[in-house]
C-alpha cells in the first residue's frame, strides 16, 4: 500500500495548492461596499434552495411588523406573543390526551409524574433545564473540531429550520400540555391564560431562586406542547453526534431517553409530543444527510486533516464548505470518479512532482500491494 513518505508528500502538495477547506476562513468576504454585494448577487448561481433566505426574510419582516414597538434585534418566538388573539386558531385541549390513549393506552406523563422526589427532580432538571440550552453550542464546538468541514453549518441550518417548523406547528396547532390537564381538567383554554413551570417549580423551590417560574408563567407560547422541541433538539443532536462518532450511539440514545423521560416527569409533554418531535428531527436529518451533509473520511480525526470534502450520500461529490453546494478540492475532482481513484490521483501527482517514483510505477506498486493483501 502507500508508504508514509508518499502520503505526506501528497498531503503537503494538496495543502500548498490553496484550495483546501482549512483556508476558507481567510477567504471570507470582509468588504462593506454595497457595490461588491450587488456584484456578488449578480454573478451568483441561484438554486431552488435559496428560497430559504426568502423565508427567513419573511419571518423577520413579520416579527418586526407585529412587535410593538418594533425592535431591530428580536426573536421570532418572543414575537409570537404579539399576534392578536382573535386571529389565532382555537386551543385544542382534548386532542393530545385522546392520541395518548389511542397510541399507548396510558398517559405516560401522568405515570412518570405521579411520584416525585428531590433527587429525581434534579436528575430531570439536568437535561431539561440545562442540557437543552447548552448542548447545541457544545455539539457545535465538538463537531467543528472533529467533524468534516461544513458539518457545523449543516447542523445549524437543520437546527434552525427544525425550530421554525416546530414553532409554526405550535402556532397553528396549539395544544395544552399535561400540566393544564392536571390544573384545569379538560376545560376550554383561552389565550391570555398564564403558563406554568409545572415540575420545574420544585427546582426553583429547591434552590431558592426564580429560574423558571416567571419565564414559564409569562411564556409567549404556553400552549405549544406539540411537537416537543426538547425531544426534537435532543434527537437531532444525537443523530449528528452519532454520525460523526458512531461509537457514541449508545450514549446518544441514553441522553435522548433521559430527556424524554424528564419532559414527562416534569409534566410538560405527552409521549405523543415526543413522537412528533422525533419524526421532525429525523426527517430533517435524513434529507440533510442525503444531499448536503459532509461525509466523514476514515482515518481523519480533525477537520484540519481533510484535503477535500465529499457531500451527501451520493459518492464522489465535492462541495464548498461555506455554501455547501459549490465544488471544492485540490484538483476539483470530477463527480464521476471513484473514491479510490481520487486518492490514487493525488498520490500520483505528488510522486511525480517529488521525483521519487513515476505514476506508472506507483500504480504497479499499488496493484502488487493489493495482491499481497
Amino acid at each position: 500500500m502507500f508508504n508514509n513518505s508518499n502520503k505526506n508528500n501528497s498531503t503537503k502538495q494538496m495543502r500548498e495548492s490553496g484550495s483546501v477547506p482549512t483556508r476558507s476562513i481567510s477567504a471570507l468576504q470582509t468588504s462593506f461596499k454595497i457595490t461588491d454585494t450587488i456584484e456578488l448577487l449578480r454573478t451568483r448561481k441561484w438554486s431552488v434552495f435559496d428560497v430559504q433566505y426568502v423565508g427567513l426574510a419573511g419571518f423577520t419582516i413579520f416579527s418586526l411588523w407585529i412587535i410593538d414597538p418594533p425592535a431591530p434585534i428580536i426573536k421570532t418566538l418572543a414575537a409570537l406573543g404579539f399576534i392578536p388573539y382573535d386571529i389565532r386558531p382555537d386551543i385544542l385541549v382534548k386532542v393530545l390526551p385522546a392520541l395518548e390513549d389511542i397510541l399507548y393506552g396510558v398517559s405516560f406523563s401522568n405515570v412518570f409524574s405521579s411520584w416525585t422526589h428531590p433527587v429525581l427532580d434534579v436528575f430531570a432538571w439536568f437535561p431539561y433545564g440545562l442540557g437543552h440550552f447548552g448542548l447545541p453550542a457544545i455539539c457545535s464546538a465538538i463537531m467543528f473540531i472533529f467533524a468534516a468541514p461544513g458539518t457545523v453549518p449543516m447542523f445549524a441550518k437543520s437546527f434552525g429550520w427544525m425550530s421554525v417548523l416546530g414553532v409554526s406547528i405550535q402556532l397553528f396547532f396549539p395544544c395544552t400540555p399535561p400540566w393544564y390537564e392536571r390544573l384545569h381538567g379538560l376545560e376550554p383554554a383561552k389565550y391570555g391564560m398564564q403558563g406554568s413551570p409545572a415540575g420545574l417549580a420544585r427546582i426553583d423551590a429547591l434552590f431558592g431562586v426564580d429560574m423558571y417560574t416567571t419565564s414559564f408563567t409569562t411564556a409567549p407560547v404556553p400552549f405549544g406542547a406539540f411537537p416537543s422541541l426538547h425531544a426534537a433538539d435532543a434527537i437531532l443532536e444525537a443523530l449528528f453526534i452519532s454520525y460523526v462518532f458512531p461509537k457514541l450511539k449508545g450514549l446518544c440514545l441514553f441522553y435522548v431517553c433521559w430527556i424524554c423521560w424528564a419532559t414527562m416527569y416534569l409534566n410538560h409533554h405527552y409521549a405523543v409530543d415526543l413522537l412528533g418531535g422525533g419524526i421532525i428531527a429525523y426527517s430533517i436529518f435524513a434529507v440533510v444527510r442525503k444531499f448536503w451533509l459532509p461525509r466523514q473520511q476514515p482515518g481523519k480525526m480533525y477537520r484540519w486533516q481533510y484535503e477535500y470534502v465529499e457531500i451527501g450520500a451520493t459518492k464522489n461529490k465535492a462541495r464548498d464548505e461555506e455554501l455547501g453546494y459549490g465544488p471544492i478540492g485540490a484538483a476539483k475532482r470530477s463527480s464521476d470518479l471513484s473514491d479510490e481513484f481520487t486518492v490514487l490521483d493525488s498520490f500520483m501527482h505528488s510522486a511525480s512532482s517529488s521525483g521519487s517514483s513515476s505514476p506508472t510505477s506507483s500504480i504497479r506498486s499499488d496493484k502488487s500491494d493489493r495482491r499481497r493483501d
